[in-house]
C-alpha cells in the first residue's frame, strides 16, 4: 500500500501502476494524471484524476462507462470481474442472488444496455441489491447525456471508494 508521498514521488509507470485500477480497465486516467503531481492529500488526488476523467474526450469517457460490467451480469457468474468489481458485487449482496432476482437483474441489464449503449453504473458498496434494482428502474426514463453524467458520477464514488483502500495513511 503506498502513502500520498510514495505517490508524489513516484515515476509515470509507478504512478499508473498504483492507481490504473481505480478506473475499470482505464489506467490512461492515473497515467495522464501524473503530471499534476504533487497532491496535498487524498481529496486532492481524487479531484485530479476525476478532473482528468471529465476533460477527456465523450467517447474516451464512453469506453471508460462501457469498460464496466453488468452488475450481477454474465462475467460475475463466469467469475471472470477484476478483484475490485468483485469485492463491490459481493458488498452489496450480488452474489446471493435468487433465481428471480438474477432475472430481474438480467431484464433491467438488458434493458439498460439496450436503452443506453452502455451497463447500468452504481457505486455498489454504497447501495444493496434491492436499491439498485430501484436507482435501474428510476434512472431509465433518463436521457441520454444526464445518465453518462450520472454513470461518471457513480465511477467518481467508485473510484474514492478503492483510493481508500490503497492508500496508506
Amino acid at each position: 500500500m503506498p502513502s500520498l508521498n510514495d505517490l508524489n514521488r513516484a515515476d509515470r509507470a509507478a504512478f499508473t501502476a498504483a492507481l490504473g485500477h481505480l478506473f475499470e480497465h482505464s489506467p490512461w486516467v492515473a497515467e495522464e494524471t501524473w503530471v499534476k503531481r504533487p497532491f496535498v492529500s487524498a481529496e486532492a488526488l481524487h479531484a485530479a484524476l476525476c478532473a482528468m476523467m471529465r476533460a477527456a474526450p465523450h467517447d474516451r469517457q464512453l469506453a471508460l462507462i462501457r469498460a464496466h460490467p453488468d452488475l450481477a451480469g454474465r462475467l460475475a457468474r463466469q467469475k471472470k470481474l477484476t478483484a475490485e468489481s468483485t469485492r463491490e458485487q459481493v458488498s452489496a449482496g450480488l452474489d446471493r442472488l435468487t433465481d428471480a432476482e438474477l432475472a430481474e437483474f438480467t431484464r433491467q441489464n438488458d434493458t439498460y444496455q439496450a436503452r443506453f449503449g452502455f451497463p447500468f453504473i452504481i457505486c455498489a458498496r454504497l447501495n444493496a441489491k434491492a436499491a439498485i434494482l430501484a436507482a435501474m428502474a428510476a434512472r431509465l426514463p433518463n436521457g441520454w447525456p444526464a445518465e453518462r453524467d450520472t454513470a461518471l458520477a457513480e465511477i467518481e464514488k467508485i473510484a474514492w471508494l478503492r483510493l481508500q483502500d490503497i492508500l496508506k495513511d
